[in-house]
């Protein structure tokens, strides 16, 4: 059986990992991948109630990730249709490319740590149309914007996807994420920032015209009530879960219906096709369903290796051959730059209990670093990456030959001050 399950989920892996070339969506393979996994681990069980114990765990452990994630994705798109993102992109102002370079840094730096890492990407990419004209110069640009992203993602408990699995699991806390791995993901922007700034040194901004249309479907009251309001809802999470001891997904539940309320008595003197666009079904029509079935599945497939006891013998493998915690989660990290970091996380968490290693322990806050960060490595590593190279069509050998190295570099020397800063 455990020959059967490895191989089966190796070939699930494969399929996520070359969704592009085989035209397969990863969401099915993962779907797909999951439902077989089970099938053949509810048949090759001695005990049916047991694994039946064991799917009802699963689930509701993976219920309270998705229901953060539609919570949170919701509560972005209702910001973005109040057009409230333009009261950050509209105070941009400079004629120095260099100094234009590091402001939509490092608001992607700080932005992703409240929304997340690929939403993030998506409005900071899109800002870059209405600031350069200069094709070359958007591309650099969109570079840093996917090392910026998933950097901030790292070191904020709702940045993203897999610094959130870690939380809501329980290996890691809010306010210890921050504290430890702020600075680690700092450097690993700041010095990549740095050599790029070198590289554009001199030279000014050169605009396509007018940057900000005229918005005639939103006041500025409403922009900046639904910006503040929703940003807030979402800060306040951690301190939610922090006092109520309630899951997180209870506090972006909470959040979600607040922020419909006020929506809702804004637009309550409009018409019903005025309405339409700021609804909060709208919303929820346009958050990427498919990402959130993805991480569904591949939740579930990682969990028939834990329950048969596949990630634990790796994890002594690992141990065994390696020896060394912090090479293993730099591997992982490089990793992630290859394959996906949902179900590299989900296979770690499988591989190491919170009784070996307990909550905030260097084990899950250097993989929450390594693995949100090491997949800016190579432009199909994160979601972010994978958004920009399709919004500004770049090419994986350009991102190779112009990003990676200084993504690796900005990677290990993070990676060298969290290791120092622990032991410290």
């Amino acid at each position: 059986m455990t020959a059967l399950l490895i191989a089966l989920f190796v070939i699930t892996y494969l399929a996520i990992a070359f969704e592009h070339p085989l035209h397969i969506n990863k969401s099915a393979s993962a779907l797909l991948g999951a439902g077989l996994l089970w099938t053949i681990y509810a048949f090759t069980a001695s005990d049916p109630a047991v694994v039946t114990e064991q799917l009802g765990r699963t689930v509701a452990e993976t219920a309270q990730i998705i229901f953060f994630l539609i919570g949170a994705m919701t509560i972005v798109e209702v910001v973005d249709a109040h057009n409230g993102f333009d009261v950050v992109t509209a105070r941009i102002q400079t004629k120095s490319l260099v100094r234009l370079l590091c402001l939509i840094s490092l608001i992607t730096f700080f932005l992703s740590a409240i929304l997340d890492n690929l939403t993030t990407t998506i409005v900071m990419v899109s800002l870059l149309r209405k600031l350069l004209k200069e094709r070359e110069e958007r591309l650099f640009f969109a570079g840093m914007i996917v090392i910026a992203a998933n950097s901030g993602g790292a070191w904020s408990p709702i940045g993203d996807v897999t610094t959130t699995m870690l939380w809501i699991g329980g290996q890691i806390t809010a306010v210890k994420i921050i504290q430890q791995l702020f600075l680690p993901a700092l450097v690993s922007l700041v010095i990549p920032l740095t050599i790029t700034g070198w590289l554009l040194r001199g030279r000014p901004v050169i605009s396509p015209g007018s940057v900000y249309a005229s918005n005639t479907k939103t006041s500025s009251f409403e922009r900046n009530t639904m910006f503040f309001l929703g940003l807030g809802v979402l800060t306040a999470v951690p301190a939610f879960k922090t006092i109520t001891h309630l899951p997180p997904f209870m506090g972006v539940l909470l959040g979600l219906g607040l922020v419909w309320l006020v929506g809702d008595l804004l637009h309550k003197d409009k018409t019903s096709s005025d309405k339409l666009h700021f609804n909060l079904a709208r919303a929820l029509s346009r958050i990427d369903l498919a990402s959130i079935v993805f991480f569904i599945g591949i939740l579930l497939a990682v969990a028939t290796l834990q329950h048969s006891h596949v990630l634990a013998a790796a994890a002594g493998w690992l141990d065994q051959t390696i020896g060394r915690l912090d090479v293993i989660v730099v591997l992982i990290g490089l990793l992630s730059a290859v394959v996906d970091n949902v179900p590299l996380v989900a296979a770690s968490i499988g591989m190491y209990s919170l009784e070996q290693y307990p909550a905030d322990s260097f084990l899950w806050e250097f993989l929450a670093y390594c693995a949100g960060t090491g997949g800016s490595i190579l432009i199909i590593g994160s979601a972010a990456g994978v958004a920009a190279m399709g919004m500004e069509q770049i090419g994986f050998y350009w991102y190779l030959k112009t990003i990676s190295l200084l993504a690796l570099v900005g990677y290990f020397a993070g990676a060298l001050v969290y290791i120092f800063n622990y032991g410290g």
